[in-house]
């Protein structure tokens, strides 16, 4: 017990470190950014409680359309990306020889490759005169629209991108997932869908919780790729925020479209500390 309580000390010295640094880095500016929305210098030169720039922005139909085609995306990239990523995983989980080694090192590959990188390469091969058009023009087919500065566009560069860690989230799930009781089911009379439903999916349901709120969250709040990719308008809450406080020069505004936007994030947010704490409570 005396080793303990000695112990207790160095250990808490030990987590005050980084707990402070979050306080300073994430906590602060987060609390700093609301109060500078809502706490505001009025006409005569009083500080007061104002919620103007909140209801400007609930108000405003393009930042609700930029709001609309944000959350639209988000749900679009997460659905594909379970549909992608699901199969992926359990192929690298169940096979062995070097196909299988061939197909993680492929799907690992896009976390490797910067996200400019990845927009130019769209852009070369999808875009308006890109691979593809000059392969279907020496085919002698017609051309495809390309999603190019599309809401399309986004969609397809931000799935490419989370695909790494949502299948290796996936894949560390599955881990759990022990042969002999896929062998068990089988050997009742189980086919590879009852198997899926009833065996894999119930035990992975956490991993794949988590996986798709660390997606949302990156997708929610990305920059890169919807500001090279997607459309001039409506935009996504990256290039939106941006847009505001450099062209517009409107800090305010931009301050609180971060603000909703971390809003909405913190949801997510959420459904990943309720995983973790339940994983711990087992």
């Amino acid at each position: 017990m005396h080793t303990d309580a000695g112990r207790r000390p160095i250990g808490l010295l030990l987590v005050a470190i980084p707990v402070l640094l979050v306080g300073w880095l994430v906590i602060w500016p987060i609390a700093s950014a609301v109060l500078r929305t809502v706490w505001r210098r009025q006409a005569d030169g009083a500080m007061a409680f104002d919620l103007s720039s909140y209801v400007f922005f609930f108000g405003d139909a393009y930042s609700l359309n930029n709001l609309s085609l944000t959350l639209w995306t988000t749900a679009a990239c997460a659905i594909l990306l379970l549909i992608v990523c699901l199969p992926i995983a359990l192929y690298l989980r169940f096979a062995e020889g070097k196909v299988a080694a061939y197909v993680q090192a492929l799907a690992i590959l896009p976390m490797f490759v910067p996200s400019i990188i990845l927009a130019y390469a769209f852009i070369r091969v999808l875009g308006p005169n890109g691979m593809v058009d000059l392969l279907l023009n020496f085919a002698g087919l017609p051309k495809i629209r390309t999603p190019y500065l599309t809401p399309l566009g986004p969609v397809i560069g931000l799935v490419w991108d989370n695909i790494p860690l949502t299948v290796l989230i996936l894949l560390s799930g599955l881990g759990s997932v022990s042969n002999m009781a896929v062998e068990a089911a089988r050997d009742v009379g189980a086919n590879r869908l009852q198997v899926l439903w009833h065996i894999i999916l119930p035990r992975i349901g956490n991993s794949i919780l988590v996986a798709l709120s660390f997606a949302v969250l990156g997708i929610f709040s990305s920059f890169t790729l919807p500001y090279l990719l997607g459309p001039a308008s409506p935009e996504m809450m990256g290039p939106f925020m941006q847009r505001t406080f450099r062209d517009l020069n409107d800090p305010v505004g931009a301050i609180t479209q971060a603000v909703i936007t971390f809003g909405f994030c913190i949801v997510f947010g959420l459904f990943y500390v309720r995983s973790v704490a339940r994983n711990q409570g087992k």
